[in-house]
């Protein structure tokens, strides 16, 4: 049988992108799969799935509000997933070299096609490309793939909170890893890691 007689499904177009503005679809998609990672336990924070206009406010709130880049994974034009990269408020000099990788999820029925890998490759490039030398991040203990995944990318586990969330009645313990960006090279400078 050629390759032209094959039948299956059409190859899947994955991008990660920076979201800056919502364009027609966007809201209904970012809601969609924050409910799906909820309902899967990764969801950020939430427990249970609250009102769509919560939602909605959530993610318009995270368009304006500064310090706060919001990047997004689509399969075929849909969105899928979502990372944001968060920057220290100004007063705060002395952590001003450390960024924060947050509310990373993919949808449990996107997963397989380097989306989760591709969010945190952009905040990444985009913590370099502003000059931050660390990001950190942190993530409950029952999110097994994405640690496995951060490791994998370089990043280092450096505690754990044994009270970081209660879901249905349950403690669970919090990761938190840091990955250095760039370290200091013989002149003075920095070089990327």
């Amino acid at each position: 049988m050629s390759g032209a007689d094959r039948t299956g499904p059409p190859p899947v177009s994955a991008l990660v992108e920076r979201l800056d503005k919502f364009r027609r679809g966007d809201m209904h998609d970012l809601c969609d799969v924050t409910e799906a990672a909820i309902r899967n336990g990764g969801g950020f924070g939430w427990v249970d799935v609250p009102p769509r206009d919560t939602m909605e406010r959530y993610w318009r709130g995270v368009l304006t509000v500064p310090g706060r880049t919001l990047f997004v994974g689509r399969l075929d034009g849909v969105i899928c997933g979502s990372v944001q990269l968060i920057r220290p408020p100004p007063n705060n000099e002395a952590q001003s070299f450390a960024a924060g990788l947050t509310t990373a999820f993919v949808a449990p029925y996107a997963r397989g096609h380097g989306l989760a890998r591709g969010l945190v490759e952009a905040v990444e490039r985009l913590a370099v490309e502003e000059g931050f030398t660390v990001l950190n991040l942190d993530v409950r203990e029952s999110q097994t793939a994405a640690i496995q995944l951060y490791r994998a990318m370089g990043f280092v586990q450096w505690g754990t909170n044994p009270h970081y969330a209660r879901v249905q009645d349950r403690v669970i313990a919090g990761l938190y890893f840091t990955k250095i960006l760039r370290q200091p090279d013989a002149s003075g400078g920095e070089h990327q890691t």
